[in-house]
């Protein structure tokens, strides 16, 4: 199946994308039904909250879920390609991703027929869990990543001269310890929330599209973000006990943006433009060592008082931190990532906390989910280099790292990342 024949997102999922729900579900056939699962979806939705749910459109010059206000909830996925999947498989994949995603941002089924709007023989298309709930605000963003380009010099897929020339593994930095388990991929989900569970129904049923095509690699949960993207949002604490993202770029500084997160029309390659570089770096914290330091070093190695996140040079949260003169420790992580002293760099941050239990000495397996968009992945590569020589790395492990190539948005009727195969 060429592209010029492939379904086009608002006709519906491909073949292979209803394939990948049935057979994701353990069952080889599915019934396509008609319409009626739109108007049933409709109608829950509008119906929760007195029709006044959150939702953010899937379609637009950039995708959502990158200035969009920062949701509670994160489930990020990483995926890889399956061997043999060839070009069609992933366009069509592309295909039936952006067209579940407008449908299910908007807080209805992943399809017409939905979970309860096909034949009683046959598993549902859409897993359910979500019915009844809002939208929630879910964003769903999607990325590309070094190894879809190109995989052990292989081009899989014929896209490899048009791979963005920064698009490579990030580099090593020092304190990485990283699960190859937990890093990497050929493509990645982000999906934001206000309910955790709207989150997981996304990932959990474009999993289930990408069956034969695609695979889980890995993924993370996340809660309680820890920045913000606009003014009225709070600044949100750590698992640190601190303000994180004070100095976060913010959604109505389009200077800010254009400068720092979105690829330029001058960029390279131009299928870019509109686009951006997302990183994800898994950061263990060392919860119980951090509680045994005194009050007075963490606001030290942190460069920020613990209560109202003022720096230590004085004034309120948002005053800008004085460097002349000792109040500010030349190693505190305020001084080292501040734009002063990396030539102006900036990136914008979309972290997350996360606790996936205990670990087999009884401790707490958290740490922050740290991610960030920016226009080119120098500009993270600057900074981690710059924070070497942070104190607060020794209470931190970097176990879980990926960069991934995020397209620019799509209009009704397109789907993402087409102009890379234009």
């Amino acid at each position: 199946m060429t592209v010029d024949q492939s379904p086009t997102p608002h006709e519906g999922l491909s073949r292979r994308g209803l394939i990948g729900l049935a057979l994701g579900a353990g069952a080889a056939g599915i019934a396509v039904g008609a319409g009626a699962g739109v108007a049933a979806a409709a109608a829950v939705r509008a119906g929760q909250d007195g029709g006044a749910a959150s939702a953010y459109d899937f379609h637009g010059s950039h995708q959502a879920g990158i200035t969009t206000p920062v949701q509670d909830h994160l489930h990020f996925a990483s995926f890889d390609m399956m061997a043999g999947a060839d070009r069609d498989d992933l366009i069509t994949l592309l295909q039936d991703w952006s067209y579940a995603a407008a449908r299910i941002t908007q807080g209805l089924d992943v399809s017409a027929t939905g979970a309860v709007g096909g034949s009683p023989q046959a598993p549902p298309d859409d897993t359910g869990e979500a019915l009844g709930l809002a939208a929630s605000g879910l964003t769903i963003t999607f990325g590309f990543g070094p190894a879809l380009f190109e995989k052990d010099g292989v081009d899989r897929f014929g896209i490899a001269a048009r791979r963005p020339a920064e698009l490579e593994r990030l580099p090593a930095f020092l304190g990485d310890d990283l699960d190859p388990g937990a890093s990497d991929g050929d493509l990645c989900i982000q999906a934001c929330a206000d309910d955790p569970q709207v989150a997981v129904h996304a990932v959990r049923n474009l999993t289930r599209i990408a069956f034969g095509r695609a695979r889980l690699r890995w993924s993370q949960l996340g809660f309680g973000r820890t920045s913000r993207t606009t003014q009225v949002q709070q600044t949100p604490r750590n698992l640190f006990g601190f303000k994180d993202g004070t100095a976060n770029i913010l959604a109505d500084d389009t200077e800010a943006l254009d400068e720092h997160v979105w690829v330029g029309a001058q960029d390279e390659p131009a299928w870019m433009a509109g686009g951006s570089y997302l990183v994800a770096r898994k950061i263990a914290m060392l919860i119980e060592t951090w509680d045994r330091v005194q009050l007075a070093e963490q606001e030290t190695i942190v460069g920020r008082t613990k209560g109202t996140g003022a720096p230590l040079s004085g004034g309120d949260e948002f005053t800008e931190p004085d460097f002349s003169g000792d109040a500010m420790p030349e190693t505190s992580h305020v001084r080292l990532a501040h734009p002063d002293f990396n030539g102006g760099n900036r990136i914008l941050r979309r972290g997350y906390n996360y606790v996936d239990g205990n670990n087999t000495l009884g401790r707490l397996d958290a740490g922050l989910f740290f991610l960030s968009f920016q226009r080119s992945p120098s500009q993270f590569v600057q900074l981690q280099r710059a924070l070497s020589t942070d104190v607060m790395n020794e209470y931190l492990r970097h176990v879980g790292s990926g960069l991934w190539a995020v397209p620019p948005g799509v209009t009704a009727g397109s789907y993402i990342g087409e102009g890379l195969f234009a």
